[in-house]
């Protein structure tokens, strides 16, 4: 199977992120290394109130991660996941190859979202709304 890169959204229990910082963190590092794929970046995202409870729980810490892994190994990755009791809940999408390298540097804080690059073949007019650029 191929290795391909992985975005993933963790949502902590805040209680044991607040007594914890650095397990939360190693427990990420390890929930991707014990699967076989290599942590790329990864960060807390925030810390705010859910939406909704979550197994009785209010408040969450977001966590951002990104890895690369053997497609293979994401059931037993999304298994592990749901087994850990300072999970509450996580999503994992695959990324498109073409936005790896600008999204870990984003994560990591090499460059800002504002810097990167864009192809847009249309800009904004004066009140918000595309205007096509027409080439001469």
């Amino acid at each position: 199977m191929a290795e391909n890169v992985y975005e993933c959204m963790f949502i902590f229990n805040a209680n044991a992120y607040a007594r914890n910082p650095a397990g939360v963190a190693n427990c990420v590092d390890e929930l991707v290394s014990s699967n076989g794929g290599e942590m790329l970046a990864s960060r807390l995202w925030n810390e705010q109130k859910l939406a909704y409870p979550i197994k009785g729980h209010r408040k969450g810490a977001y966590w951002l991660a990104y890895f690369r892994i053997d497609s293979s190994q994401m059931v037993k990755f999304n298994r592990a996941c749901q087994l850990n009791d300072t999970i509450l809940r996580q999503l994992a999408i695959k990324l498109d190859p073409r936005l790896v390298e600008p999204m870990v540097a984003v994560a990591k804080g090499e460059v800002t979202a504002a810097a990167l690059p864009t192809d847009k073949s249309e800009t904004e007019s004066s009140d918000g709304r595309p205007e096509a650029v027409v080439a001469e």
